[in-house]
Order: structure tokens, then C-alpha cells, then sequence
């Protein structure tokens, strides 16, 4: 077990891999369309992001597109770095 690195647990969740892979190319992204591309429902997608903005991964601002509430996320350079890492430890695990 000495070249497997531990992989990041609050990136190993499926639904928070999930997101990360969308924000790493992207700007930013309405909640709207994470919610779309990744299939979670409202609820738990909302938990998730939650999760990764306290860990400092993304950050979440909340503001109105005409009257309706709009979420946009966006990654973090700590969680560029975590996913990059997260990535080429998931590697070393890879024949």
C-alpha cells in the first residue's frame, strides 16, 4: 500500500466528483445546469455544494435573474489544487 495515496473523501462522493469535473472547465455554473448535467435532485445536490463551498472547494453566490433566485458556483483555486491532486492519486491506483 505504499504508493497508493489516500484519496480525498470529500471528493471520492460521486455527486461531489460530479461537480468538481464540471467546474474545473468551466467559468462557472448556474445550479440549474449542475442539477441537469448531473442528474441529483435539487435536495441532495444542494447538500453537496454546501459541502464543498465549506471545504473552501467552490464558492456559491446567490443573486436574482429577473425574479428568480439565481445560484451560480464556482471552483476555488483550493479546489483546483484538491481535484488536481485528488486525480493523480486516483492514478497511482491505476495498473
Amino acid at each position: 500500500m505504499d504508493n497508493f495515496e489516500p484519496l480525498d473523501p470529500l471528493l471520492h462522493s460521486q455527486l461531489r466528483l460530479a461537480v468538481m469535473s464540471l467546474l474545473i472547465s468551466l467559468e462557472d455554473a448556474e445550479f440549474t445546469f449542475i442539477k441537469e448535467k448531473t442528474q441529483a435532485t435539487a435536495g441532495n445536490l444542494s447538500v453537496q455544494l454546501d459541502k464543498l463551498d465549506q471545504a473552501g472547494y467552490i464558492s456559491i453566490s446567490k443573486s436574482f435573474k429577473g425574479k428568480r433566485p439565481l445560484t451560480t458556483c464556482k471552483i476555488t483555486t483550493t479546489g483546483i489544487k484538491a481535484f488536481e491532486a485528488y486525480v493523480l492519486a486516483l492514478k497511482k491506483y491505476l495498473p
